[in-house]
Parts: C-alpha cells; sequence; structure tokens
C-alpha cells in the first residue's frame, strides 16, 4: 500500500517539476545549470525558518550554483511519516541523488536506499556507521563534528557569560545533538576556569519538533528563570522561538544582557540578542557529494568536516562582545584548529 501511495506522489511530483516552482511543503524549483544530475532536497522544517532549515537549503543552493551539472528541487515542512514517500517520489521522478539533512531521516532513507540501488543517498548529520549499514552501499554520511561545533559555541558563551549559567535547546536527542551539547557544555566550563567563573550547565531540552517556535519561547524563559543569561541551540524554529523569548526579556530589562549564539550559519543580526555564530559550510560536503556521483565512486563513506578542513569556523561576532574578549575568542579558536584546545 505504501508503494501504491508513493507512485502516485511520484507522479504528482512529477507534474510539479514540470511548474515554475511551488508552495511551502510543495516542491521548489531552484537555479544550477541545465545540467545532466538532478538532486532532490527533503526537509522536515520550513526553507524560511531562519534557522537550521534555512542554512542547509542555502548551502545546497549554493554548492548546485558552483556545480553547472546539476539542479535542484526541495520540499520542506515533512511530519516524519512522509519522509519515505517524498524520497520514494523523487527517486521515481529520475533523480540522481537524494539529500536530507539530519539523522532524523535515517531509517527511511536507508529503508529507501534499498528499494532504489541505482540512486545515491547523502545524509548530513548521518552517522558514522550508517553507510555501512546501506545493503547496496549508496548511502554516504555528511558529518560535521559536533564536539568542535560546540566548542566554538561554548567557547563564546564561557567568555560572556556573567550569571555563570549557560543553556542549550534541541530539537532532538539525536547523537549527533547530544555531541554538540557536550562539546559546548564543557568549552564553556574550560573557558569559564580560565576566567575565573564557574559555570553551570543546564540540562539539556529537547522539544521534539524543529518547527515548534512556541516551545522555545517556553524553554528560553523557563532557563531564563533559572538564570541562564548564554544560550545555544540545535532545533531550528525553536531556536527562533527562543531568540524571541530572549528579545523580549532584554527589551523589559532595558538592556541585552542574555545572549543566544547562532548556527549553523552566520546569523549575526538577525535578532539583536544574536553575538555570534558557529558556521557549518556544508556545501563543500555536498560538492564533494556531487563530484562522487558524476564520477561513479558515491557511497559507503563518511564525509568528515571540522575546523581543520575549513568546513567549520566561527561567524562574525557583535559588538557586545568587548574587544579584549574577541581576541581571546580567536586565541581559543586557534587552539581548537591546533589541536591544543583543553590539553
Amino acid at each position: 500500500m505504501k508503494k501504491r501511495i508513493a507512485l502516485v506522489l511520484a507522479l504528482v511530483l512529477a507534474l510539479s517539476l514540470t511548474a515554475c516552482g511551488g508552495e511551502q511543503g510543495g516542491s521548489s524549483g531552484n537555479g544550477g545549470g541545465e545540467g545532466a544530475y538532478k538532486v532532490a532536497f527533503i526537509l522536515n522544517s520550513s526553507i524560511n525558518d531562519g534557522g537550521w532549515g534555512t542554512a542547509c537549503y542555502s548551502e545546497l543552493v549554493a554548492a548546485v550554483e558552483k556545480s553547472p551539472n546539476w539542479s535542484m528541487e526541495s520540499t520542506d515542512n515533512l511530519s516524519q511519516d512522509g519522509y519515505y514517500d517524498a524520497m520514494v517520489a523523487y527517486c521515481n521522478a529520475g533523480f540522481d541523488l537524494i539529500y536530507a539533512p539530519g539523522g532524523e531521516y535515517t531509517d527511511a532513507m536507508l529503508q529507501v536506499a534499498e528499494e532504489y540501488p541505482d540512486i545515491a543517498f547523502a545524509l548530513l548529520n548521518g552517522a558514522e556507521d550508517t553507510p555501512a549499514a546501506a545493503k547496496n552501499g549508496n548511502v554516504t554520511s555528511l558529518l560535521p563534528n559536533g564536539q568542535q561545533i560546540g566548542w566554538i559555541a561554548g567557547a563564546l558563551a564561557g567568555l560572556m557569560t556573567e550569571t555563570g549559567t549557560v543553556a542549550f535547546i534541541g530539537g532532538m536527542e539525536l547523537t549527533t545533538t547530544l555531541a554538540k551539547y557536550q562539546g559546548f557544555c564543557e568549552a564553556a566550563q574550560y573557558v569559564g576556569q580560565q576566567q575565573g567563573k564557574t559555570i553551570r550547565a543546564l540540562d539539556a531540552v529537547y522539544a521534539n519538533s524543529y518547527d515548534d517556535a512556541s516551545k522555545g519561547i517556553e524553554f528560553a524563559n523557563a532557563m531564563m528563570e533559572q538564570g541562564a543569561d548564554v544560550f545555544f541551540g540545535d532545533a531550528s524554529a525553536v531556536d527562533s522561538g527562543a531568540r524571541q523569548a530572549i528579545d523580549e526579556h532584554n527589551a523589559a530589562a532595558g538592556s541585552v544582557s542574555v545572549y543566544d549564539i547562532a548556527q549553523p550559519a552566520d546569523f549575526l543580526g538577525q535578532n539583536e540578542c544574536i553575538i555570534g555564530s558557529q558556521v557549518t559550510d556544508n556545501s563543500s560536503l555536498i560538492a564533494l557529494s556531487f563530484q562522487a556521483v558524476e564520477d561513479g565512486s558515491f557511497g559507503g563513506e563518511t564525509l568528515f568536516g571540522n575546523l581543520q578542513n575549513g568546513v567549520l569556523s566561527p561567524g562574525a561576532l557583535s559588538s557586545l562582545v568587548p574587544a579584549e574578549k574577541q581576541t581571546q575568542y580567536a586565541e581559543y579558536i586557534q587552539q581548537m584548529t591546533d589541536g591544543t584546545f583543553m590539553q
């Protein structure tokens, strides 16, 4: 029955691909050339969520724009039970590569990859062992270093907290999210110690959603009541809700004293509370996937991204970060790159 539904969806999708773009939650097209290769992007939040979804979509657009042999289509706002059908629809529509940005797509992707052995599947934040679980060897994980992502945010948090309490909001309790939280906590506490502070990291909270901004508002307000004054998140639109709550708190207080650190793109200026960002250049990992599809070597591997190969970096800093702390932060980032951080 599921395959029958998927085939019907494929027909609808194929018809939509002949049109110009589409509504959110449907199929939309983007640039690249008239290339011989096509990549499909599926997303469980909105490409306009101002966070994870926006960044992942923009990075794919950037990769396609640099790859004249490729064009793309996307479907966002999918529920979990829609992942399988969306992927199958794109497979039946003749796409060469299916791309999904998160470990939560793993089960559906492995199932579809088994049913479509001639199509490539790339999973951002897929587990290191996910490619080995693909029976046809047609899945690749794109895996930025979660610990280093947390370090980049945590070092800034350790420098900037005045209350000594920092907070983390997650979408789902995934392995990659746990790595970011753990890296955030250890870096904040280490840097705080170097500054003569004792840092308390609140227990991570999880929204079990990436699009429920109200959860972000709820969590942020509760954590600010516990004294948190620097936030980091991995929850897409939920993070946007948290920033709204933080901005409202600061406005009521008459000054910006509670901060947020964004990811995975440079979102400085999007909200007054954002003092910096952790930036992940997923477009470089995607471009490697494109090349592997073209030369027939795709699948069965994990492509890693870190500070050392330039996939990870810090974004611009707000003027709210004092000059001496900006200098100290740059020194910590260099230590992370050199492999001497916390040594």
